[in-house]
């Protein structure tokens, strides 16, 4: 073989080497589907998080609006006082694990909510009892696939279709997400039934710092099946990380918070 047929071979060899070993980059820096939710929750979770936040219930003929704060550790224990408006002033839940009491102060009495209330709408949003116990249920009770990347919001996003295991205790179907590859700021959410109807849409938007995280700040609830109908949750303040005891997530305290 000549000299210069050698060389351009060497050539052509090294830069099929140079693109194997770039593309082989690229697929190990791209994370997995279950990397991805893992990422996109841990991005609103801390060791504990406090916050203050407004949620907005729109319907065809009226609106009205509420103010809460919001105490969590993991995902096992939660507190949410309602701070206005006057006539629900006062009202908590408590999630312990599984379970859900409310704190009614007009008629002073703790309200354990039993199973069949769960699927009711909490508040009189688009939300339901369930949505507060098992909204961390992702990344353990489904199955996860990566479909692409499609465009949200203006930010370049994962979608990921999300399929509940056989033995998961969950409502839905399917759960398709769009997640920002740059943040992992879930986007958009939608919730499907075991029919794979579509019930719900969450979209994000109101990127800010709080709480040292860029977090997406006001969130949009849309059922499918209710023209007109929309909830609004706006983050106020956002705070990871500081020690909030056990003791605090008990009945004899709802009672009590402020």
């Amino acid at each position: 073989m000549k000299t210069s047929t050698r060389i351009v071979l060497i050539f052509v060899v090294l830069l099929a080497f140079i693109g194997i070993q770039s593309f082989t980059t690229r697929v190990q820096d791209e994370p997995t589907a279950e990397q991805v939710i893992k990422k996109a929750q841990d991005k609103m979770q801390g060791t504990t998080t406090k916050a203050e936040m407004k949620i907005s219930i729109i319907r065809p003929k009226w609106s009205r609006t509420m103010q809460l704060k919001t105490w969590s550790k993991g995902t096992t224990y939660g507190m949410t006082l309602i701070t206005a408006p006057a006539r629900d002033k006062g009202t908590v839940f408590l999630k312990r694990g599984n379970e859900v009491w409310n704190w009614v102060p007009t008629v002073e009495r703790i309200i354990k909510l039993p199973p069949s209330m769960m699927g009711q709408s909490w508040m009189g949003t688009d939300l339901t009892n369930d949505d507060l116990v098992k909204e961390s249920s992702m990344e353990k009770d489904f199955t996860h696939t990566l479909n692409g990347k499609e465009t949200v919001g203006g930010r370049t996003c994962y979608k990921i279709t999300s399929i509940p295991k056989e033995d998961a205790a969950v409502v839905w179907g399917k759960v398709i997400s769009w997640i920002d590859t740059k943040d992992y700021l879930q986007m958009k959410t939608e919730f499907y039934d075991e029919d794979e109807e579509l019930v719900n849409t969450f979209t994000a938007s109101g990127i800010k710092v709080m709480g040292g995280k860029t977090v997406a700040s006001l969130v949009e609830i849309v059922p499918a099946d209710k023209t007109g109908h929309k909830t609004k949750m706006e983050y106020i303040s956002l705070t990871f990380n500081e020690s909030i005891d056990d003791s605090f997530f008990t009945t004899q305290n709802m009672k009590k918070v402020k």
